[in-house]
């Protein structure tokens, strides 16, 4: 997701159970402004733009020349690139510059913000499925197989069955390797309960152009993959086979890699403010003022291992269990809460 799927947040996901993590979408135009850079302080490769390198923005510390970073130690086989495009020759071309570094292209043809699709990027090409098709083509015959590195897309639904069902064939026969659905259509928000009435009729079709998919079900299981975005956005832990750890841990965590790999404030600040919980908590309402008022990330680490007290935050949780009251005689005193996603997962 986009300023969420930064190095330090896929680093943590994958310490936690994570199988493949997906990059922020990064447009092609912008991947070819950029000169790769091993960074040996890190140990990380970085993909700095050479766009304005000369202008004053270079002195505003709020500018960073840092496009994309990935630590191989630990990506290397898991890291998915997620690239935002409309033109098949700009996509190849972009394409051919990160390849080296990741394990695989992906094409957001999913994505309904209107940063993605003002220029006929993400949910955009699901009205040109042409368009779409002839970019996977190419990024599969120039970049995929000359590499033997997997190209894949993810969708959202059209309108109706007959549409989406349609679209999955025809994307099928570009050579894809993979396809990633995100149950909606382009007009549905998270808040809305995906669509789920044909995924069986989907999973048949992709299973009928891709016979290797039997083979690897028979050494790993036949489960069906998921990738999971806002629950990952609010805990990268969220994988965890054991539960997630608590979110006090986890931002203490997090801060401890973006302190290492020398992320971006302003990219830190946003992660934190997604990861700590909003509401009426005094503890979160605090933390959120400070982040927010953190002018350095060391005033930001600070905070978050020093003044962050989990001794106070297990205490307040205390007091409001001992507040509640239930009245045993009425039947309902109890609700019933539905556990589950957060909505946002992908299937």
């Amino acid at each position: 997701m986009v300023r969420i799927g930064e190095l330090p947040t896929r680093l943590l996901a994958l310490k936690y159970g994570c199988d493949l993590v997906w990059g922020p979408e990064i447009i092609d135009k912008k991947i070819l402004t950029c000169e790769r850079f091993e960074n040996e302080k890190l140990n990380t490769i970085d993909f700095l733009s050479t766009k304005n390198q000369n202008s004053g923005s270079k002195n505003n510390e709020n500018f960073s020349n840092l496009v994309f970073r990935t630590y191989p130690l630990i990506e290397k086989d898991k890291l998915i690139f997620q690239m935002g495009t409309s033109n098949p020759d700009l996509a190849v071309s972009a394409a051919k510059i990160i390849i080296n570094d990741v394990s695989g292209i992906d094409i957001n043809a999913g994505c309904p913000k209107h940063f993605s699709i003002h220029s006929g990027m993400g949910a955009a090409l699901l009205s040109t499925p042409e368009l779409l098709q002839t970019i996977l083509k190419r990024l599969v015959e120039e970049v995929g197989k000359p590499n033997k590195k997997p190209i894949s897309v993810k969708i959202r639904l059209l309108p109706t069955r007959e549409e989406s069902l349609n679209l999955i064939s025809k994307l099928l026969t570009t050579g894809i390797s993979n396809l990633t659905l995100h149950c909606r259509t382009k007009t549905m928000r998270n808040r809305e309960p995906p669509i789920r009435d044909y995924l069986k009729e989907i999973i048949e079709k992709c299973n009928e152009h891709n016979k290797r998919f039997f083979f690897l079900q028979s050494q790993y299981g036949k489960s069906i993959g998921c990738m999971i975005a806002s629950a990952a956005e609010l805990n990268p832990t969220c994988f965890n086979e054991f539960g997630e750890l608590p979110w006090y841990i986890t931002c203490k965590e997090f801060i401890k890699l973006c302190d290492q790999f020398e992320n971006h404030k302003g990219n830190t600040k946003y992660c934190l403010t997604r990861m700590i919980p909003s509401g009426k908590s005094k503890f979160s309402k605090k933390l959120h003022d400070l982040i927010s008022r953190a002018k350095t990330h060391d005033e930001i680490k600070k905070i978050i291992l020093q003044d962050l007290n989990e001794n106070d935050i297990l205490k307040e949780q205390d007091i409001k269990k001992r507040n509640i009251q239930h009245d045993y005689s009425q039947p309902n005193s109890f609700k019933k809460i539905k556990v589950g996603t957060t909505g946002d997962d992908e299937t």
